[in-house]
């Protein structure tokens, strides 16, 4: 197993464990996503053992959606509309009006979302709940200032090229009051946990994630995406740093996901 890079000049980052230029991570991430769009939904299932599904689940309960109610949503780095056709479906049981927008800067995800969103009939099932798609970047959200109600990102903020600046901007777009919803990949308080946890992620999910979508390497950068990824505390002192308002985690299957919440003032 590779170590993860220690510390990064100013004008790199990290992709995976390899250390990049600034400029250069963006394209990298897109050539991944590219390769294993159409089978993304399906690798979730495979390699958490439908785990991510209950993560998810918590994620849209701290939504807090509400009956009877008027609010808009912005899914950040949510192409496949897993997230959103989620929200949409809880608004529909509540008799909310929810409009969901999917921010993706891969065109190949917003792709696969537009097309399962055509399949499915979503935006013909209910006019009070709709998922429109948009590709852009989490830098710099197409959208104005405070006119969102709730911004939600599943396991997309680790692949953010300027997180201090993507923080930011989904705050930008929040309406005073509104509530920010981050689901993301951990550390495990228990180190012995954590091991044996490794151990699965590195021997088991590239091997899998090749047989399944014919991209091994793309499943090796996730594995390492996430051991680069800061633990809770460190990101939720990043979102207070942001500028979001009482910022929490909990810790999911054992510290495996993070839940991260944050508000606007």
């Amino acid at each position: 197993m590779s170590e993860p890079i220690k510390s990064n000049p100013q004008d790199t980052t990290h992709f995976g464990f390899r250390t990049v230029d600034m400029g250069e991570k963006q394209g990298l991430v897109r050539g991944v996503f590219d390769s294993v769009a159409d089978k993304y939904d399906l690798m979730n299932d495979l390699m958490s053992a439908g785990l991510h599904r209950l993560w998810k689940r918590r994620m849209l309960e701290a939504l807090h959606l509400r009956p009877n109610s008027q609010l808009r949503l912005v899914d950040v780095a949510g192409g496949t509309g897993d997230i959103a056709f989620r929200a949409v479906a809880r608004a529909q049981k509540l008799g909310s009006r929810l409009s969901a927008q999917v921010i993706d800067a891969n065109a190949e995800m917003v792709r696969v979302g537009a097309e399962r969103a055509l399949r499915e009939g979503i935006n013909q099932r209910d006019e009070r709940a709709q998922v429109d798609f948009l590709t852009g970047t989490a830098e710099a959200l197409p959208l104005p200032d405070n006119s969102v109600d709730m911004v939600s990102i599943a396991f997309g903020i680790r692949n953010v090229t300027r997180r201090d600046v993507a923080l930011r901007d989904m705050l930008r777009v929040l309406k005073p009051g509104g509530r920010f919803v981050c689901l993301e990949f951990s550390h495990m308080p228990s180190r012995l946990l954590q091991k044996a946890y490794d151990a699965y992620s590195f021997n088991v999910i590239p091997p899998m994630g090749g047989a399944v979508t014919g991209d091994a390497s793309a499943y090796q950068y996730l594995v390492e995406s996430i051991r680069q990824f800061p633990p809770a505390q460190a990101f939720a002192d990043e979102l207070q740093a942001a500028g979001f308002m009482r910022p929490k985690y909990d810790l999911l299957s054992g510290g495996i996901a993070a839940l991260h919440m944050g508000w606007k003032r």
